[in-house]
């Protein structure tokens, strides 16, 4: 297979060149873009989603599907539509199985990498709330001590700012939206996370003087929730090695902490989430 995996869809006009992180005959490690659906939306099934856009052009015998070995693809594990990274795919149910055994245990397999408002005062902290369904807000998550599920999630600061830190988060467990969820519990809220109490991160905020171009609104230097799925350890399904999958940091991410750096570097006191996070 090529370096990349170029999907588009005509329906809604956008195209995704998908790079290829790691590759053998039993397994398929992508570079998830941001604002692209692993699955199907169960409130909006005609929106684009990756596995879908796979399946399609393996059914049709697309230029990148030559060299796959397999018409069987699927995902071992979700990432949510705004969160880029690493995201593991099996070439054969058995594989799919023991993949996701491994998922289902309690131990730190994946790392993210997370821009949130304020700074923590410990280097390392972590979160154990347990967590169900949103009752009043469908596809959204909430902390339920008496009839959630576990969750776990380990934080290490990498980076401190003025208003803002980056983390590493290690997912001890795997929830739907576990990372964000025990960060807003934890009053540290993902930037640009508007679901969980993140607001997005402007230049204004952060540039002495910052210029104003006329009446255009200003645009967030990261359009979406900060959170990045940065490596994947798993032992190999099949040949039982240790494997280790990494992913760059997207441009958005890139240009947001490069500001951060500029223009807001860390004095040394603790700084609370800005107002209204």
């Amino acid at each position: 297979m090529s370096s990349s995996i170029k999907l588009s869809s005509p329906a809604t006009r956008e195209f995704w060149e998908i790079p290829v992180l790691f590759e053998d005959e039993h397994i398929l490690a992508l570079d998830k873009p941001s604002h692209l659906l692993v699955s199907p939306d169960r409130y909006d099934p005609a929106r684009a989603n990756l596995m879908g856009l796979l399946h399609r052009d393996i059914k049709r015998g697309a230029s990148w599907v030559g060299n796959l070995g397999s018409s069987y693809l699927a995902n071992a594990h979700r990432l949510d539509f705004e969160t880029s990274g690493v995201i593991l795919l099996a070439k054969s149910k058995p594989v799919l199985i023991k993949l996701a055994d491994q998922f289902g245990i309690e131990k730190p397999s994946k790392v993210y990498v997370a821009l949130v408002h304020g700074t923590p005062t410990e280097e390392e902290f972590e979160a154990a709330f347990k967590l169900s369904p949103h009752h009043a807000k469908p596809g959204l998550m909430r902390i339920d001590q008496d009839h959630g599920k576990k969750a776990k999630t380990r934080f290490r600061v990498t980076e401190r700012f003025s208003r803002h830190s980056l983390l590493q988060c290690q997912l001890c467990t795997d929830r739907t939206h576990q990372i964000r969820v025990h960060l807003q519990r934890l009053k540290f809220p993902v930037v640009g996370n508007a679901q969980y109490g993140g607001h997005p991160l402007l230049l204004s905020s952060l540039k002495p003087n910052y210029r104003f171009k006329g009446d255009e609104p200003e645009k967030p230097l990261i359009g979406r929730a900060a959170l990045h799925a940065v490596s994947l350890e798993i032992t190999h399904p099949v040949t039982g090695a240790s494997i280790r999958v990494e992913s760059p940091w997207p441009k958005d991410l890139t240009v947001a902490v490069k500001y951060l750096r500029r223009y807001a570097m860390y004095d040394g006191a603790f700084t609370p989430p800005e107002r209204g996070v």
